[in-house]
């Protein structure tokens, strides 16, 4: 249930490099705790299982029957939530551009100054001000949703905090990128978007680099992992040497996520000099070390098998595309509405609107492609950290196995998701699938 909880910046760089542009704020990381279950029937999935229960009994995703109901609530909720928050984004901004808000804002900012940066000072966070506060009440009751069916333990005024910082970040960002674009723009009517496109590289990759030194740390406590957890360090020091990817103690880290969520998680993030391994503390606490050592291999193999350079292109190639339609786009719109809703011209302040309602819905329907992707990546990643741990345990398919259940069950994952939810949001592999190849992945030849 990660598809409305992100609220922070995440390292992965894929749609950190669509967030440059359609000014959003999801958040994407290849966490493996990011599971969804599989489809299985309501009596299998309803058989009880716990945490506690035995590795070699550990066949299929199983739920107690109260944990099961209330996998099922919460999963559904998040599921309709996701929607009527698309939905009402893309409700929001057509509304603002035919009651002509837009357009006076516009005028307003043009009233007060000359300068385009000083207008731009002037409109885009007035308007990425409103578009947050109209959105607050859904991110509001996500998270009562989270504390209600105890995901999250995070108190409102820290919450509050936390959105806080996420919006002003974002409008930093948004600042910054919609000042350039429309100078973009201005200087290159009929190619911006090629322009728009090649500025994206370099601007996701410094900010992929930065991320886990200043952002990060903006949102969650981080403490060097050898302070507390020495043997720990030594194992995932030997992992990531068997890896190709030897990662020295002082880059690796401990996240206090138990002060905010009772979810589970292990990853790796950064670029070059900020790259790192972090744990955290609720994974050390509710799975057994040699659980953790294969999230920990799962995530590593995003790197070996260069699932990052290899999502990063995926990505600029459909971003190449989605800013050519939203040229052309744009260009219709404007001249199909444009002085109904006060749009001069795709220079014009006013435009950004319709930009951010083209971003918006392409975004919207390309979340399957995207998804579909990572869904391949991510069965790649698990191979790997299957193959990893192979020798490090006699009984690593167990191992992995019983790491998918136990992800599950902390991460309330829905035991029967439907199909459709599965092609439309699911970034990884149903759980059940996830956990049966696990169980049936060939062992190395003695």
């Amino acid at each position: 249930m990660h598809f409305l909880a992100a609220s922070r910046f995440r390292s992965c760089l894929l749609r950190l490099t669509l967030l440059v542009f359609s000014l959003a704020s999801a958040g994407y990381r290849s966490g493996a705790s990011s599971l969804q279950s599989a489809p299985a029937t309501a009596q299998e999935s309803a058989a009880p299982a716990s945490a506690s229960s035995t590795q070699n009994s550990t066949a299929t995703y199983r739920l107690s029957p109260e944990k099961y109901q209330k996998a099922v609530a919460y999963s559904r909720a998040g599921y309709r939530l996701y929607f009527l928050s698309v939905f009402w984004n893309l409700a929001v901004i057509l509304l603002l551009l035919r009651s002509g808000f837009i357009a006076k804002l516009r005028d307003f900012a043009e009233s007060r100054s000359s300068s385009h940066s000083l207008q731009a000072l002037i409109f885009v966070p007035v308007l990425f001000v409103l578009l947050a506060l109209l959105h607050l009440p859904i991110r509001l009751y996500w998270h009562h949703l989270s504390v209600f069916y105890q995901q999250s333990i995070q108190p409102w005024g820290s919450w509050f905090w936390d959105w806080t910082k996420a919006q002003l970040l974002s409008i930093a960002l948004a600042l910054l990128v919609v000042t350039l674009l429309f100078a973009l723009i201005r200087s290159k009517p009929r190619s911006w978007w090629l322009f728009a496109w090649l500025g994206a590289i370099p601007l996701s990759l410094f900010l992929g680099l930065i991320a886990p030194w200043y952002v990060d740390p903006l949102f969650n406590k981080f403490r060097p992992l050898r302070e507390t957890q020495p043997q720990l360090v030594q194992s995932i020091g030997e992992l990531s040497r068997r890896a190709g990817i030897p990662v020295p103690p002082e880059r690796m880290f401990l996240m206090e996520a138990s002060a905010k969520t009772n979810a589970i998680n292990a990853y790796v993030t950064g670029l070059g000099a900020s790259k790192r391994i972090v744990i955290w503390d609720t994974s050390i606490q509710k799975t057994k070390p040699e659980e953790l050592l294969f999230i920990v291999g799962h995530e590593m193999g995003h790197y070996v098998l260069g699932h990052v350079v290899k999502g990063f292109a995926y990505f600029l190639a459909l971003l190449f595309f989605a800013l050519f339609l939203a040229y052309r786009a744009l260009q219709w719109m404007i001249a199909r509405w444009g002085s109904a809703w006060g749009i001069r011209g795709q220079s014009d302040w006013a435009a950004l609107g319709v930009l951010l309602l083209l971003l918006n819905i392409m975004s919207f329907f390309g979340e399957p492609i995207g998804n579909a992707f990572s869904r391949m990546l991510e069965h790649a990643a698990d191979a790997y950290g299957l193959q990893l741990i192979q020798g490090f345990f006699p009984n690593a398919n167990e191992v992995a196995a019983h790491a998918f259940q136990v992800l599950g069950e902390e991460d309330l994952d829905d035991p029967n998701p439907p199909k459709f939810i599965v092609l439309w949001l699911y970034s990884h592999p149903p759980l059940n699938d996830r956990l049966r190849f696990a169980l049936n992945f060939p062992h190395p030849p003695k």
